[in-house]
């Protein structure tokens, strides 16, 4: 998924460094679109594969799919009016319900031992379902 890892890094930054903005629900991811469709002058913004392949569906005529792999392919226009204009913008609150349980995962997944990632990923490696190589 787009932005999991600078997501991830962030999330392990405000979750160590400061967890009184996570607990006084502070703290918001930004959801971007994955694509910008367009057919003639029109332009719809779509946020997941599947919503594309619905949109396609029932679609005559040639559609311009634009992939954003990241916030720096749009330009300034298009990262107002999908990322951050307040009447259009899709905003996720971050909220930590187990924070001992968080802190193991955070402690395993992001700390200095190798040794725990090693072991989580051979545990889960069949459960993949979103591999980007």
């Amino acid at each position: 998924v787009d932005g999991a890892h600078i997501r991830t890094l962030l999330l392990t930054f405000f979750f160590r460094n400061m967890p009184e903005l996570i607990d006084a629900g502070h703290l918001y991811i930004a959801q971007p679109p994955l694509y910008r469709v367009a057919q003639g002058k029109n332009a719809t913004y779509l946020y997941s594969d599947a919503e594309l392949e619905e949109f396609r569906k029932g679609k005559k005529g040639n559609l311009n799919v634009q992939r954003f792999k990241g916030l720096g392919e749009m330009n300034a226009e298009q990262l107002w009016e999908t990322t951050m204009h307040p009447e259009h913008r899709t905003l996720l609150r971050v909220h930590v319900e187990d924070q001992p349980q968080a802190d193991i995962i955070f402690y395993e997944l992001m700390g200095d031992e190798v040794v725990h990632r090693r072991r989580f990923i051979q545990a889960h490696a069949t459960q993949v379902k979103n591999l980007d190589i």
